[in-house]
């Protein structure tokens, strides 16, 4: 006898541990950990994970039901992925069930659907709506109220019988392919035989192409419809089948082949340990710093070719799409078909066939955002995480998980080095290579030894004090004209989408507000509505005061789709692109607008913080920066890092090729050490100086920190809870560890909850986790129903 161990599809606490389940013995040598199975758990069914397989069982034998469904025939999670799961599981305090599911495509995450199933004889209006059919989906049954009572009592009696049927969101992708039947002398015959012309022309096509064709390519071929082939088919003369294909985002584009390009010197000093790492197995983390444009990308494809070498796989991180449509172009022109693509602008098919490419091992490389981290590799040589400072490696909800930490995890189980790339590292990151944790590569210089671009800082109060109101100062403008004239082109960074950040009356001061969040609405002037960017909610724009009826009402605050008007207004003939969220939201808008910027169909790229990184384009030789210190007043500790960032990552984007750069950054606050160290791209004096502010701080690097977020729809309620959360950890945690709160969060309401926060600081805290588990279990009844508790250990937003 043969127990599987499997854990649920139910995120909650008292399903989160392994239920024994019978395996048939028809299925004995089948079961392995890793699968997913079809489960009854009370009156339905579920989709679980097998963990283990044992011989013994804990519960009354009697009682333990059987595995009702296999569903797959391999195991979608290897032995290392499920011991990843269980890691994620204790570090974030997450659910089983939703760590595994974090590393799985969202096609592999079950559709549960209620069948009704006809067994014996049922009154005659049940019969009529099964119409002759021996299923009825309950959707179909919900149509009908008036013949319930009925299906229940049937159902009583045995009738019909209510299953459960358990489907992946996403069907594989089919073609149908035909084939002739008989030999090709009697399939001459045949031909000559018959009097259709279409089907005689399908034949003689098939005479001279004696193969399996798919359907599509035979109809546009011939130029027919599917009524030749389906006579011939059955007339037995061709056959047809289904078959399956892959879903392909790159099908329509040809990369072309690229060869290794002779390193530098320093690239070559870059390489030499990572190298090393990779002959020798060696599991070593490398933060390789190098200015923006001093070729990292070109270190970590010769780094990947030695590992491929070896017949390992390797695995590359880039920050969310921005990257990746010039970074696909490199690896695949680099690696072909070898190279799987993972990342958020596929659709749900595309990813699951790319992920299963993966899992059959018929790709070596995976590029992708920070999901593809769990790609189902079993032999992996190297992962790189490029961009390694960006925010969105951390995952903002359950599993609250940061691609590096698991990327180190999979480094230590593989025994192979793990390569942290940036220009502007985190601060974390740099100060572990500088205690030697990390092992520090350092890139000082561009390709070519060519300069970093000039930095002009401009104080946009002196530029109002001398009356001018635009928001382009009077040497951006000028700049952007001496690029139209000489046929170059111009990136203008905002980060802030919309028309206006806010809308206010200037009679009695009312600002429009979302009625679901403490936050104002943005002003959308594309179809003249106020929208909230944190639920979505909108509104038409009012034409008078909600609060004071006076029609003064005026926009505040600056947003891209109000830049792009300005624009249009000062160089009627500048041909402007924007990319923002609501310009890319579509499939495929990302690589189009990009494309098109590339092949000099636009003079001005405009838009948010996805243009900031990885693009590189020989015409652009200025960048400017439209507020700098969007950031830099926010409530958190990292905006001085951030913004830093951001202005190095820009301003990087000029001058990459043989033209020079300039960069203008306008400002409100040019005295701000974040905006002046930009400039020089002083990265070494940047981090003595914030890491000074950080100890005064008592912030990370110097401390650890963990933010429990409480929220409620009832204010008192998220109070009361914060507060017996605060001292319940007062009372079992050390006394150096600081403990602040609780405090409203800094936006306190959010789709109608309200949400508190605390802070816990800490150098040493083994029992933090234990701790936090026992405060989830204290309000386990509770949690789900209004109450939610969020645990996010090194949080990257405090917001």
């Amino acid at each position: 006898m043969r127990i599987a161990s499997v854990i649920v599809d139910v995120p909650a606490r008292q399903t989160d541990r392994p239920f024994d389940y019978l395996i048939p013995e028809r299925w004995e040598d089948l079961v392995v950990p890793g699968m997913r199975v079809a489960v009854s758990f009370g009156p339905r069914k579920l989709q679980g994970f097998v963990i283990a397989v044992k011989d013994t069982v804990d519960a009354d034998v009697q009682k333990i039901k059987e595995l009702a469904d296999l569903l797959d025939v391999t195991p979608v999670l290897n032995e290392e992925l499920l011991s990843l799961g269980f890691w994620l599981t204790d570090e974030t305090l997450c659910f089983t069930i939703s760590a595994f599911q974090a590393m799985l495509p969202t096609a592999i995450k079950a559709s549960y659907k209620k069948q009704l199933l006809l067994k014996g004889n049922v009154p005659e209006e049940v019969q009529l709506l099964f119409r002759g059919k021996e299923t009825l989906d309950w959707e179909e049954l919900e149509k009908q109220p008036h013949i319930y009572k009925s299906v229940r009592e049937s159902i009583a009696a045995g009738a019909i019988e209510l299953v459960y049927k358990i489907k992946d969101r996403v069907q594989k992708k089919k073609q149908k392919m035909i084939r002739p039947v008989p030999p090709e002398e009697e399939l001459e015959k045949e031909a000559a035989s018959l009097r259709n012309g279409k089907q005689q022309d399908v034949l003689y096509y098939f005479l001279e192409n004696y193969r399996s064709v798919p359907l599509k390519e035979l109809k546009d071929e011939l130029g027919i419809t599917d009524g030749p082939v389906k006579a011939l088919v059955k007339k037995g003369l061709l056959h047809e089948t289904y078959v399956e294909i892959y879903r392909n985002p790159y099908d329509d584009e040809s990369f072309e082949r690229t060869k290794p390009l002779p390193l530098t010197e320093e690239q070559q000093q870059a390489i030499t340990p990572i190298l090393s790492s990779v002959q020798q197995n060696r599991h070593d983390v490398f933060l390789m710093y190098g200015v923006t444009g001093s070729g990292k990308t070109e270190v970590y494809l010769q780094s990947i070719e030695e590992v491929l070498k070896q017949g390992k796989e390797a695995i590359v991180l880039v920050p969310e799409i921005s990257l990746t449509p010039q970074m696909v172009h490199r690896f695949k022109g680099r690696f072909g078909s070898q190279v799987a693509v993972l990342h958020s602008a596929l659709s749900v098919g595309e990813k699951y066939d790319e992920w299963r490419k993966i899992l059959r091992k018929e790709v070596r490389v995976v590029v992708g955002a920070r999901s593809a981290v769990f790609a189902p590799f079993e032999n992996l040589g190297i992962i790189i995480i490029d961009e390694e400072h960006e925010s969105s490696y951390k995952q903002e909800d359950n599993p609250r998980y940061h691609a590096r930490e698991v990327a180190v995890w999979r480094g230590r189980y593989h025994n192979c080095p793990i390569v942290l790339g940036s220009a502007t590292p985190t601060l974390e990151s740099f100060a572990r290579a500088k205690k030697g944790v990390y092992q520090l590569l350092t890139m000082k210089k561009r390709m070519n030894e060519r300069a970093l671009p000039a930095v002009d800082i401009i104080d946009m109060r002196e530029e109002l004090r001398e009356g001018n109101r635009s928001m382009f100062s009077r040497l951006l403008h000028e700049k952007i004209l001496q690029r139209l004239e000489r046929g170059e082109q111009t990136v203008l960074f905002l980060n802030r989408r919309g028309h206006s950040t806010f809308v206010m009356c200037r009679d009695c001061g009312y600002v429009l507000q979302c009625p679901h969040c403490d936050i104002s609405l943005t002003y959308h002037r594309m179809n003249q509505r106020l929208k909230c960017h944190y639920c979505n909610y909108e509104e038409p724009m009012p034409n008078e005061c909600p609060a004071c009826s006076s029609t003064y009402i005026r926009f505040f605050g600056t947003g891209t789709q109000k830049v792009e008007e300005e624009l249009t207004r000062l160089f009627p003939e500048a041909r402007v692109i924007r990319m923002d969220v609501d310009t890319t939201s579509r499939k495929g808008a990302h690589e189009k607008l990009l494309g098109a910027f590339g092949e000099g169909k636009a003079d001005i790229l405009l838009g948010t913080q996805m243009i900031a990184k990885g693009l590189d384009f020989p015409h652009v030789t200025l960048v400017g920066v439209l507020t700098a210190d969007t950031m830099l007043h926010l409530p958190d500790f990292r905006a001085s890092e951030k913004t830093y960032q951001l202005l190095t990552q820009v301003s990087g984007r000029a001058g990459r090729h043989h033209l020079p750069g300039e960069v203008v950054i306008q400002t409100y606050t040019p005295e701000h050490y974040s905006v002046e160290l930009a400039k020089q791209q002083e990265y070494d004096v940047f981090f003595e100086r914030e890491m000074y502010m950080r100890k005064n701080g008592q912030y990370p690097p110097y401390y650890y920190l963990t933010l429990v977020t409480v929220s409620h729809p009832e204010l008192l309620k998220a109070v009361q809870v914060t507060e017996k959360i605060v001292s319940f950890l007062r009372q079992h945690c050390a006394p150096e560890t600081i403990i602040l709160g609780p405090a409203a969060s800094s936006i306190p309401r959010i789709k109608d909850r309200y949400r508190y926060q605390c802070m816990i600081k800490y150098k040493r805290e083994p029992n933090l986790k234990h701790v936090l588990r026992l405060v989830n279990e204290h309000y386990q009844a509770e949690l789900g129903k209004d109450l939610q508790i969020s645990i996010d250990f090194n949080p990257t937003m405090l917001m």
